[in-house]
């Protein structure tokens, strides 16, 4: 009994440990922690200054044919850690912060369009040695990513669109509701308590953060916060239907059923535009469904991998 006492005790100190240390330092606390998660996803952080200039920072891990995942709209590279998780047994896994966002280069006078940003990606891609690569994108990164296979097909291998954006003839979503409304942006923060918000609006069912870390991630959206503001006009200035209407890329398009930043009616919209497409609506979900259901969006993106790979035996 004696013994039994003593464990409790000792394990009742470690939460309380743990938890003073979150409070007490919230900023080696959030280091520490994306640190973890990165080491369980077989990620290691790297950077590269390119020849035009431009200084990127990414993730990366695992073997295998090359799979770049774009993050969206002030997110940044470890959007995809828990997911990536799941990639790196398969594949070489890169995870990019765009220019303007995250630890990558933050020019002040760039064009921060999607098709902009695709030409920057192909720019690392070969910079990496990479010349046919398959690429995953959420909201815009999704935008992003299809943009890219509209430039460079034969370099495309495949897409995977997780609640993309860049659709802006879609039936309007809450994000858009509120913007016509009221002028402000639900997703862009200049203090703690709006990027908490931030945080509430654009998932269904959050990871859960303690309130402390949060507050240091939202460090990085308070010092972005006006670039923030011309990227996001950049970005919807023009719908990526034209580009992408009949697109052969093979793609899957995976949407959040309860999806407040981006219709998920838009899933129906690319599917028509896209004839070598197929769509997941995932229940209860809203925008981030790989941060929301890593091993769910995982799953679906290996069977969709191993389809095209079986087509490719067939033909």
């Amino acid at each position: 009994m004696r013994i039994v006492k003593a464990v409790l005790a000792l394990i009742i100190f470690c939460i309380l440990a743990g938890i003073g240390f979150v409070y007490l330092a919230p900023e080696t606390t959030t280091k520490l922690a994306i640190d973890a998660e990165r080491w369980r996803s077989g990620l290691t952080r790297k950077e590269i200054n390119l020849p035009n200039g431009l200084h990127y920072v990414y993730l990366e891990g695992g073997k295998g044919e090359p799979l770049i995942l774009l993050h969206g709209f002030g997110a940044n590279k470890d959007n995809f850690t828990r997911v990536a998780k799941f990639l790196t047994p398969h594949y070489r896994v890169i995870i990019p912060d765009h220019i303007g966002f995250g630890e990558s280069g933050h020019p002040q006078d760039a064009d921060y369009g999607a098709i902009s940003q695709a030409v920057r990606i192909r720019t690392l891609a070969q910079a990496l040695g990479i010349r046919k690569v398959h690429l995953g994108g959420s909201s815009m990164g999704g935008h992003i990513a299809m943009m890219y296979a509209f430039l460079y097909p034969d370099e495309t291998g495949s897409l995977w669109l997780l609640d993309p954006g860049g659709i802006w003839n879609a039936p309007a979503s809450q994000l858009r509701d509120i913007i016509v409304k009221t002028g402000e942006n639900p997703l862009m923060a200049r203090n703690e308590d709006e990027f908490a918000r931030i945080f509430a609006f654009v998932m269904s069912d959050p990871p859960f953060i303690p309130r402390p870390i949060l507050d240091v991630m939202a460090q990085e959206r308070i010092r972005n916060y006006d670039l923030e503001k011309r990227i996001f006009k950049d970005l919807t200035a023009e719908s990526a239907e034209k580009y992408i209407t009949g697109l052969k890329t093979p793609t899957l398009i995976v949407f959040g059923d309860k999806d407040r930043a981006i219709n998920p009616a838009t899933a129906g919209i690319l599917h028509q535009l896209m004839p070598n497409s197929e769509v997941i609506m995932m229940k209860g979900l809203g925008h981030l469904p790989m941060l929301e259901a890593p091993r769910q969006s995982a799953e679906d993106y290996l069977k969709f991998r191993e389809s095209l790979d079986k087509g490719k035996a067939v033909s």
